[in-house]
């Protein structure tokens, strides 16, 4: 009886213990979505400007004949290697200018074995003193006008057959073709862009920095490009300053290389880079925590349970992917770290005042 009693107390006490271990948890341990405090935190400072991507490699081919576009093998998104036919041009005319060179050239070759045969036979009749020396000098200078005739020939032909390579135009390097500029059946002049691509393996941003923070930017030990349209922090492999300033702005063009085969990076694109200098204590908080509505910035607050939408001021995002705080919370506040889930809690029957 009394073994039995005891086993009562002590599930009694068990229970006691795990009603208070339930009541010692925070109210929002059970919300559907994961949260944080807000708290101070070591970050970087630094100087941050606006910034375009563009490819190391990028080009545009362009006709270096005349010509109607026979076959264009390639569009706009397509992957190219290195030496494949992009695009060919009609031959007609420079193949009737090939037979053309090749026909003066046989004809130039005739003339000059001719000449040639005329000279020894020369030669010969002067030696046995039946010809005068003006005779031979007449033989001499034919048979050097019809070799340097011959010359000029095949030199023109080799250019002919040179130019007719022209109409097979290939990629310069692998890559992406960016942009198409003909269509098959176009007329094309020397000059005229046909194809543009860009290798998308080698990517780096160009940003426009202002003189009097050149010394801070070639000091900085550490550099990220963010990419806002993905949401995406890349640490950058160096920079190189160009040496020289834009007249009117006053500001120099620095490049920053990226790692290899980022993906998703695009020339275009909009980025911004950030240098950072030193590391401060500021209050932070993760950017994927914010919500974006029109005009206001804001974060879902869990207070007692209850999640709420507050406006937020806030500062320069740093490459660990948070962002300075600058009005709006305070150090302890807790915030919902999965704005959509939040969003959907907040409306929902469960966050309603009780009646």
């Amino acid at each position: 009886m009394d073994d039995f009693s005891g086993d009562a107390s002590v599930s009694k006490f068990a229970c006691l213990l795990a009603c208070a271990v339930l009541v010692s948890q925070p109210a929002w341990a059970a919300l559907p979505f994961t949260t944080t405090t807000v708290n101070y935190q070591m970050t970087d400072t630094g100087y941050s400007t606006e910034a375009t991507v563009e490819a190391v490699k990028q080009s545009t081919v362009a006709a270096q004949v005349s010509g109607r576009v026979a076959a264009v093998n390639f569009d706009a998104g397509d992957y190219v290697k290195a030496g494949s036919v992009i695009v060919r041009l009609s031959a007609q005319e420079l193949s009737s200018a090939a037979t053309g060179s090749q026909a003066q050239v046989a004809q130039a070759t005739a003339t000059l074995e001719n000449a040639r045969a005329n000279y020894e036979r020369q030669q010969q009749l002067f030696q046995q003193k039946f010809i005068s020396q003006a005779a031979l000098d007449r033989a001499t200078a034919e048979y050097r006008s019809a070799e340097a005739a011959a010359r000029a020939a095949r030199a023109g032909a080799g250019q002919t057959a040179a130019v007719s390579g022209y109409t097979v135009i290939t990629a310069p390097f692998s890559g992406i073709v960016a942009a198409r500029h003909v269509e098959v059946g176009e007329t094309v002049t020397p000059g005229k862009p046909l194809m543009t691509g860009f290798d998308p393996k080698d990517m780096r941003v160009i940003a426009n920095i202002p003189q009097y923070k050149l010394a801070e930017v070639k000091a900085a030990p550490r550099v990220a490009v963010e990419i806002p349209s993905l949401n995406k922090w890349i640490a950058a492999t160096g920079i190189t300053v160009l040496p020289s300033a834009d007249v009117a702005t006053h500001t120099v063009k620095v490049r920053i290389d990226l790692p290899a085969d980022v993906e998703g990076v695009i020339p275009g694109m909009f980025a911004r880079a950030h240098f950072s200098m030193a590391s401060a204590r500021k209050l932070t908080i993760p950017l994927s925590a914010v919500v974006r509505r029109s005009e206001i910035t804001a974060v879902y607050v869990v207070n007692q349970g209850k999640v709420s939408l507050r406006q937020v001021r806030l500062g320069t995002p740093n490459a660990r992917g948070q962002v300075e705080v600058l009005a709006g919370l305070n150090p302890g506040d807790v915030i919902a770290l999965d704005p959509v889930k939040a969003g959907i809690y907040a409306k929902s029957t469960a966050n309603q005042p009780a009646k």
